[in-house]
């Protein structure tokens, strides 16, 4: 059970909203909804370049605290690098809240290390760690911004090159067992390293494969399994397999597998499986989406360039999925920095820019401040 958190002063209530979020914001508006005195977690966006649509996003950032269930109350904090910055844009939230019937518990701003609020003349200085309130101890203290986390993982050269040389023998241990005798005579073709035909079985059964990489180390995973899982995020009808395992268990992965294969033979996609990948249903377990996430960024990581725009997106939405849309638009972009067209990553990027986020982000955990 989470423990209740109690922070008794605005500047209190200031150490607490990074670890809400897990980062420290930049250039943010933070929006901590509330249900009966105690919040429901935190929604991080973008502070805005100008105010010109200061009602419009106003309107839309209310819009979203009042999906969490049983809202009726909500914190705002602006971080920006001016004293009170975007003055409109809070007035403009607490008309819509008004409204709405939310209350504003506070509407704070910071800049730097320095806080104030926009209600009353309060100000002052952020806390440091050393200044927690009661409960907040032994909680980690985020010193990251909201960037950190959405890029490629450093790894030596030689498992780089071990993990390159397997993607290269798939690939040809794959195009050797699909081409025909004809278009493929066995003159024509080099040794294959026999380990690349071995790991080509893996994909007989997918949802017992990625079910297994999701409880494994992902820095331990060998170069063959890597290449293995680098190509069945690369192509759509695998990779959905691989997404809906990891979000709902390896008997969803065989439901995913032998809809994909009736689709194949011309029966109609099951639209609750589609919807599962839109955000809809049940809430996934948070635990396994971020093993997921580790192990899609470990693989990309891994993999040559030409491998990582299935992985990368895998990685963007289950960053989607987790309600991180920052790293979700970040992974998204480097995927179609290398293939511009890329159908996932297009989609998760459509839903940030739209603001979407999935249904189950609103019904939050049992965290309270």
């Amino acid at each position: 059970m989470t423990p209740i958190i109690h922070a008794t002063s605005p500047a209190e209530f200031l150490t607490v909203v990074p670890r809400l979020l897990g980062f420290v914001p930049q250039r943010s508006v933070v929006l901590v909804p509330f249900r009966r005195g105690r919040s429901r977690g935190a929604l991080r966006l973008d502070l805005p370049p100008d105010e010109d649509r200061a009602d419009e996003i106003a309107a839309t950032m209310i819009g979203l605290v009042c999906r969490v269930p049983e809202a009726d109350g909500c914190a705002v904090v602006v971080y920006g690098e001016t004293d009170a910055p975007a003055r409109a844009l809070v007035a403009g939230v607490e008309r819509r809240a008004e409204a709405c019937g939310v209350r504003i518990v506070e509407a704070l701003w910071v800049s730097g290390q320095r806080w104030g609020s926009y209600a009353t003349s309060g100000s002052g200085t952020v806390p440091t760690a050393d200044d927690l309130p009661p409960g907040i101890d032994g909680a980690p203290t985020p010193e990251a911004d909201q960037f950190a986390g959405a890029e490629l993982l450093p790894l030596d050269a030689a498992r780089s090159g071990a993990v390159e040389a397997a993607c290269e023998s798939l690939d040809a241990a794959i195009r050797a067992l699909v081409l025909t005798d004809a278009a493929h005579p066995a003159g024509d073709t080099a040794r294959i390293d026999p380990r690349a035909f071995a790991a080509t079985c893996l994909l007989d059964d997918l949802p017992a494969f990625v079910e297994r990489l999701l409880s494994a180390d992902a820095a331990t995973l060998e170069p063959f399994e890597i290449a293995v899982a680098a190509w069945a995020l690369g192509r759509p009808s695998l990779r959905d397999i691989a997404l809906i395992c990891w979000v709902d268990g390896i008997d969803a992965g065989d439901e995913a597998a032998q809809a994909q294969a009736r689709w194949e033979d011309g029966d109609e996609y099951p639209s609750e499986i589609a919807m599962r990948l839109w955000g809809e249903g049940a809430r996934p377990s948070p635990e396994r989406l971020g093993r997921a996430l580790v192990l899609a960024r470990h693989v990309a990581s891994a993999v040559p360039a030409s491998w990582r725009p299935g992985p990368l997106a895998v990685a963007a939405w289950f960053s989607w999925a987790l309600g991180r849309s920052t790293h979700a638009d970040l992974f998204a972009q480097q995927a179609t920095q290398i293939e511009p067209e890329h159908g996932l990553a297009e989609i998760v990027r459509s839903f940030v820019g739209a603001g979407h986020l999935p249904d189950w982000a609103f019904r939050l955990g049992s965290s309270a401040v």
